[in-house]
């Protein structure tokens, strides 16, 4: 691993982009708040593209290495990344995926149209046996989507049955006849996705008897006891959170939200993943920082109804999307992944984490291959992308307390617009201060000063930098370590004073022990 040390020498040699502004923190660490559940850095992977078939699964019979199907290497990497909980099957292709096709011999099970992505076959050899395989290989808990906008009440109850009843029913000896004795403990249960558009294009107040109706005969088996997500809005409709959270919150454990950053704010063309100007850079991370608005807001008319936040804010669709790649089939959503990505990604993680006394589960979409993946595989070949490091970084703050912190950032200005040039999220587990610092400018760098109260500090540990020298930088599978993580050593420590130098675009992890 490289070390990477900006120097104060340096900085006068590299002259106005390096122009240190000044930023100062307030750190509380005898003050700690709410825990920041792990839960909150979940992953989601659709069927959709390549992101299960050719990303994760390959099959038991191919020439790239796999374990029971699923590609070593991508398993490896995602078991490094320590996912908490993987949402499956959708999304979108969850309200029309009936759980029967996808068990028994898979030489045997029907082939579907996937209607939403692409209109390509579905061969189903990816089921529930084999989905909770992968959660087995990568030690993370399975977060199942039910049905809803396709399926019925009896359907959803099977399976939850199908799963994890250990006791003698002829859905749990079914369960046994294909292949998997003990039940198996699945906690999170989406109940519908999205049941405003793809999974129904329904009403609030009729989604929300709906949801009462599927989460009555959602049953705990065998000690197993779910936690019920119902499908909430996205971006700004504030009004279907307070309907459904009004009239149905007594039977829910969390209501979803979904929020997409699109860089030019336009459906209709998003812009691109790579060869991109500072205008799309700026744009990005500007529309990437409205979750702070959109949580908030959610949160608060939540509060009407649940002022204990009792009922978490599950924010588990989130992430950049873009134009598809050029020569990609549209509707695989496959797209690059830069450094402005990754700061999209610090950043929002960030919000998160200062929300998380109310979110408690989120979920980027999506793992591999589609939007704003960790992974990108070719055949063969695989890389990890700058969203992957962003993600290894801050494992850190998995069931850390968050600390109190009081940022003064300076401001990135672009056309007349303006940002915070700085983001951050402190917390304390173990007896040690984790920090991570993003700079969002694109040209300067920043200095920023944190005075960490209550504490006794020593010495700083495990201190690394991802950083990129321009803002449409990425890897590829040339060059798949073009943007990939370094030793960072530019800060100073003395007393209860930490002074960190961060080049633009930037983020930095470390540890402060005492």
């Amino acid at each position: 691993m490289k070390k990477f040390l900006l120097t104060p020498l340096l900085v006068l040699l590299l002259g106005c982009s390096a122009i240190m502004a000044q930023n100062s923190m307030v750190i509380t660490a005898d003050q700690p708040q709410n825990k920041i559940s792990e839960h909150i850095y979940g992953q989601f992977s659709e069927h959709l593209g390549t992101g299960m078939y050719g990303g994760l699964w390959v099959g038991p019979d191919s020439d790239i290495p796999n374990t029971d199907g699923f590609r070593n290497d991508v398993v490896k990497a995602l078991k490094e990344l320590k996912i908490p909980n993987l949402r499956w099957p959708g999304g979108c292709f969850a309200d029309e995926y009936h759980w029967r096709d996808g068990i028994g011999p898979r030489d045997e099970r029907p082939v579907r149209i996937n209607t939403h992505w692409g209109m390509v076959e579905e061969k189903n050899q990816v089921g529930t046996h084999e989905f909770m395989r992968l959660t087995e290989l990568i030690d993370t808990e399975p977060y199942i989507s039910a049905n809803v906008g396709s399926g019925t009440v009896e359907e959803m109850a099977n399976w939850v049955e199908y799963m994890t009843f250990d006791g003698n029913s002829t859905l749990a000896n079914l369960r046994r006849e294909n292949g998997q004795d003990e039940a198996w403990k699945v906690k999170f249960w989406g109940i519908g996705n999205e049941s405003w558009g793809c999974g129904g294009n329904m009403q609030a107040d009729y989604y929300a008897d709906l949801f009462r109706q599927y989460a009555t005969y959602a049953k705990d088996f065998s000690g197993n006891e779910l936690y019920k997500i119902a499908s909430g809005f996205s971006d700004e409709n504030y009004w279907w959170t307070e309907t459904v959270v009004e009239e149905a919150g007594n039977q829910m454990d969390a209501i979803s939200l979904h929020y997409y950053t699109l860089a030019t704010g336009n459906w209709g063309n998003k812009g691109p993943s790579k060869d991109f100007s500072e205008d799309m850079y700026f744009a990005g991370l500007s529309q990437g920082l409205k979750m702070d608005e959109l949580v908030t807001r959610h949160s608060t008319r939540m509060d009407k109804y649940d002022p204990e936040k009792r009922i978490a804010l599950a924010v588990d669709e989130w992430g950049i999307w873009t134009d598809p790649l050029e020569g990609t089939n549209p509707g695989f959503l496959q797209q690059q992944n830069s450094i402005r990505d990754a700061l999209i990604a610090s950043t929002t993680l960030d919000i998160l984490n200062a929300h998380s006394d109310r979110v408690r589960i989120a979920n980027i979409a999506q793992t591999v291959n589609v939007l704003q993946a960790m992974i990108l595989t070719d055949g063969k070949q695989m890389l990890k992308t700058p969203t992957y490091h962003v993600f290894d970084f801050y494992t850190v703050h998995h069931n850390a307390m968050l600390l109190p912190m009081h940022l003064d950032a300076g401001t990135y200005e672009h056309n007349g617009k303006s940002i915070p040039a700085v983001s951050a999220t402190a917390s304390k587990k173990d007896g040690s201060v984790r920090l991570t610092v993003t700079n969002l400018h694109a040209t300067e760098a920043q200095e920023v000063t944190a005075d960490i109260r209550g504490v006794d500090l020593g010495s700083v540990t495990n201190a690394r930098i991802l950083t990129a020298d321009e803002v449409d930088a990425i890897n590829t599978f040339d060059n798949p370590n073009n943007i990939s993580p370094e030793e960072y050593e530019d800060y100073s420590l003395e007393g209860n004073e930490l002074t960190l130098r961060l080049p633009s675009k930037s983020v930095i992890v470390l540890r402060i022990t005492n």
